[in-house]
């Protein structure tokens, strides 16, 4: 089958014969008498290329190829003359957008290279325009998924309200307005379930970069090689599994703010190439040689002390310097009792329509009861303590019960409920033979929340316990 289809148009049958005659070996070739005959041509069949000669009687083939660009303008128009009326020749060039004109008579070789190269320039045209239509496509289903995943993460940071009214948290509250409008590197320090995660997520939403990308990764939840992979990005073949190129978590937060977690449990080789990152805004992929810019705001946070893990050889002295630019801490909960009432209230709030309860308020035993518990799992232990209330709960309010912590556990750190969800997680980590995966996925949490639980366990009752299961 012929790739393309010609149409010749002339009034003369000679001249119609000649041309066919020149193309017929390599192209489908139509012929028309006039300028009507072609249009009706045009209509039926795909057509590449049209020569028409230009002084025909009715239309002219000026007009002809005007009406050809009207009907396809990726079709190549060559006109015939054998008249030197130049200004003829320039309207046609101009109003018919002529791709070549040919004086009469032609020599038939270098005929057949003018059609050929054109039809070149028509394959190029098209193609083109496949790959501006796939482009198009591609970017609006590009754009679609951005907009569906900005909309996931704008849901996760709504809720940034950063609620007390204890002098303690005013002070929290002083030093996080201080950063919001700028892009100074943030420490965050306190203990697990302060609510260090919040902070971040209000500083980068309240500041210069919250139309762009908020990134957080717990430093703790992955194996060395895995994290600077993830952080960093690799190279295809850089290590067994890596099939092709894949950006980290700095590339992807460009422009925006990456929240290190757990920073203090990140291995001395990665604290080198988070330095470099620090000091010059660059890095490398595992695997290339090449370096990359990116400016992206970090936001660190631990719940150790990380000039005692300087001291002891654990975290780069340089290092330290470079993230604790602006500290702020994050005050337990027990040192900020009258904080209480208020996150509960709001946590009730938070929670109730999610788990479909009817309770909007706290009888004055159950926040007595509250008030009298020091939280070693801080904010995060009363907001898991509300919505075991909510799911127990039946009435307009929520009433002291079996939801309370046992408050005999202030010595022990654990409350009925953490030995509880302890105690699940166990069973699920011999089920599982030690695979966080799965165990997450059982219970319906990400492995990091898991990987958390395991780590507080540990340090409120038992340092033995084992986190790297």
């Amino acid at each position: 089958m012929k790739k393309y289809n010609l149409l010749v148009v002339d009034d003369e049958r000679e001249i119609l014969r000649s041309l066919t005659l020149t193309f017929a070996e390599e192209y489908e070739v139509f012929t028309a008498s006039s300028g009507a005959e072609a249009l009706e041509i045009l209509k039926q069949r795909k057509i590449a290329l049209v020569i028409a000669d230009q002084r025909m009687p009715e239309m002219t083939g000026a007009e002809l190829l005007e009406k050809v660009f009207q009907i396809d303008p990726n079709i190549v128009r060559i006109i015939l003359t054998g008249y030197t009326d130049i200004a003829s020749l320039i309207r046609a060039i101009n109003d018919g957008h002529i791709y070549q004109y040919i004086t009469k008579p032609w020599e038939r070789q270098e005929l057949r290279i003018i059609v050929k190269r054109a039809l070149e320039s028509y394959e190029l045209t098209l193609e083109n325009q496949r790959l501006l239509n796939e482009l198009r496509v591609a970017n609006e289903r590009l754009s679609d998924e951005n907009q569906f995943l900005r909309n996931e993460v704008n849901k996760d940071l709504q809720d940034t309200d950063i609620v007390g009214q204890t002098p303690a948290m005013q002070d929290v509250f002083e030093w996080v307005n201080k950063v919001t409008n700028n892009s100074v590197t943030v420490l965050l320090t306190g203990e697990t379930g302060t609510g260090k995660t919040l902070v971040a997520r209000h500083i980068h939403q309240h500041g210069l970069r919250k139309d762009r990308l908020f990134i957080e990764q717990n430093c703790g939840a992955l194996p060395e090689n895995l994290l600077e992979s993830e952080l960093f990005g690799h190279k295809r073949g850089a290590f067994t599994g890596a099939i092709q190129d894949r950006k980290g978590l700095f590339e992807v937060a460009d422009g925006g703010t990456l929240f290190l977690d757990e920073i203090s449990e990140m291995s001395s080789a990665l604290q080198v190439k988070l330095l470099q990152i620090l000091q010059e805004g660059r890095f490398r992929r595992v695997g290339e040689n090449e370096y990359r810019q990116v400016d992206v705001r970090i936001v660190a946070a631990t719940n150790r002390d990380l000039w005692t893990e300087v001291q002891k050889g654990r975290f780069r002295m340089d290092l330290y310097y470079r993230v604790n630019v602006f500290p702020i801490h994050i005050p337990p909960l027990r040192k900020r009792v009258k904080d209480i009432p208020l996150l509960a209230d709001y946590c009730l709030k938070k929670h109730r329509r999610k788990l479909n309860s009817q309770a909007n308020s706290f009888s004055d035993a159950a926040l007595q009861a509250l008030c009298r518990y020091d939280y070693p799992g801080n904010v995060r232990e009363l907001e898991n303590l509300i919505e075991r209330a909510l799911i127990l709960s039946s009435g307009p309010r929520i009433e002291a019960g079996e939801w309370l912590p046992d408050l005999s556990s202030n010595a022990t750190g654990m409350t009925r409920l953490e030995r509880l969800q302890r105690s699940e997680i166990e069973r699920l980590l011999e089920l599982h033979q030690g695979d966080l995966n799965r165990v997450a996925q059982d219970l319906g949490v990400s492995r990091t929340t898991v990987w958390r639980r395991l780590k507080d366990y540990r340090s409120q009752s038992d340092p033995t316990f084992d986190v790297s299961k």
